[in-house]
């Protein structure tokens, strides 16, 4: 597993959602550090997150996209769009993505658009409900994500058979 992850970092793009710049008052005046917030995924089902803090932009960057390679998960992407309605909460943070048909594109707000093209989602609508904060809306857009269920596992949640299963395989 540990194997499969370092092969695909090659292929992994990390998109930049947020910096803050952070100021601690001191004697002499102020201190200035800075926070990153980064998205990264392989556009193929792949995605995580991450926060990094440090005295210059780079170095957090560099720091966030280290901690978004560790904490990688696995989306149920289904030709191109979310397999079913979901909703993902965190903190005063809703997210909910529904399905689309092909050539609607992505209708999203800034943060949530880069967290679903890094996972490969092409065809999906969006809607943050609530407060906007990016680390929260981050977060609640990948807790969406982890709680796709394909055809497959509902079948199997449910207890029934899944009639014409080809129609909905991923390639």
């Amino acid at each position: 597993m540990a194997d499969d992850l370092e092969v695909k970092e090659v292929e992994l793009i990390d998109k930049l959602i947020a910096i803050n710049r952070v100021a601690k008052v001191v004697k002499g005046g102020r201190r200035f550090r800075f926070s990153a917030l980064v998205v990264v995924g392989d556009g193929q089902g792949t995605i995580g997150y991450g926060l990094g803090k440090a005295k210059e932009v780079p170095e957090a960057i560099r720091k966030a996209v280290d901690k978004a390679k560790r904490s990688l998960i696995k989306v149920n992407v289904m030709e191109g769009t979310v397999p079913h309605e979901v909703i993902g909460e965190m903190g005063a943070t809703k997210v909910l993505l529904m399905p689309a048909s092909p050539g609607t594109g992505v209708i999203a707000g800034a943060t949530v658009r880069a967290v679903v093209e890094s996972a490969g989602i092409h065809n999906v609508l969006t809607k943050i409900i609530g407060s906007p904060n990016p680390h929260n809306v981050v977060k609640a857009t990948i807790n969406a994500l982890a709680n796709l269920v394909g055809p497959a596992e509902a079948s199997k949640l449910r207890g029934v058979e899944v009639k014409g299963y080809e129609l909905y395989k991923t390639a």
